[in-house]
């Protein structure tokens, strides 16, 4: 394959793991070298086509069982839910390269580099996972995310708002907490991956962010009302709660007016 959208596709279509995470390190090397073109006439298939694998099994999140770090069982369960949601973003960037045509060539080279970015961090969840005798998918998940990809299949704009600037941007409030209890528990390893997938996460945010903006003036939106409207329609339970992480949101493109409008309940 030498066709960025037939990568997508693969990588969206075809279940396996392993060929999953190798075809996404491929495809950054490829287009990295310009080796790959973004010409495509291939039909985009519809978001209900995607594939995952059958494990693990999937769990709303009220059925998700509570543990705490302070366990064992707690740090295991707490690591495969992160493999989990770093899993699907995986197939979070790839449906937004493969969905949206059209856009200038850097936001398919920006969303690639995030694809390629979340299966490292599954690589060095997975391998954390096994050093505790476990698998991706020996646990169960939740199964929340993707409904975000799928209600927003056919709107750019509300994709950007939904899953970088809203889900993603989540990972930036509460991650630094959980790096806190990690160092209190003496897990420098754990530290050190958590801390690596933060930084990350804050230029996804950032991505999500520019590329809102960007549409928003190309469309005659104005950013910040825009924002407002997409998150009182497809949030569910009206708007994200706090508390917010305002220092590294803000890092990540959000004004402070956005800020004030979530803390405002």
């Amino acid at each position: 394959m030498k066709n960025l959208f037939e990568f997508a596709e693969a990588c969206l279509h075809r279940p396996v793991i392993d060929k999953k995470i190798a075809l996404t390190h491929q495809a950054r090397h490829l287009l990295l070298n310009k080796e790959l073109t973004l010409a495509s006439d291939r039909p985009i298939l519809p978001i209900a086509d995607v594939k995952f694998p059958d494990k693990p099994e999937l769990l709303a999140p009220r059925n998700m069982p509570a543990r705490k770090l302070t366990t064992t069982a707690g740090v295991t369960a707490f690591f495969h839910a992160i493999a989990h949601v770093e899993f699907v973003a995986i197939y979070l960037a790839w449906d937004i390269v493969y969905r949206f045509r059209g856009m200038p060539k850097q936001f398919y080279q920006d969303w690639l580099r995030v694809a390629d970015e979340e299966a490292q961090h599954f690589e060095l969840i997975s391998n954390r996972l096994q050093a505790m005798n476990i698998n991706y998918g020996d646990l169960p998940a939740h199964s929340g995310l993707w409904d975000h990809a799928v209600d927003t299949a056919d709107d750019l704009l509300a994709r950007l708002a939904m899953v970088p600037r809203c889900m993603e941007a989540r990972g930036l409030d509460v991650t630094p907490a959980i790096i806190e209890k990690f160092k209190m528990l003496g897990d420098d390893a754990g530290v050190a991956l958590l801390s690596r997938i933060l930084t990350d996460e804050v230029g996804h945010v950032e991505l999500g962010s520019y590329w809102f903006k960007f549409l928003c003036k190309q469309k005659g939106f104005e950013p910040e009302a825009k924002y407002q409207q997409l998150i009182l329609q497809y949030y569910k339970g009206g708007k994200p709660k706090g508390p917010f992480n305002r220092e590294m949101r803000i890092i990540a493109g959000f004004s402070n007016a956005e800020l004030d409008w979530l803390e405002n309940t």
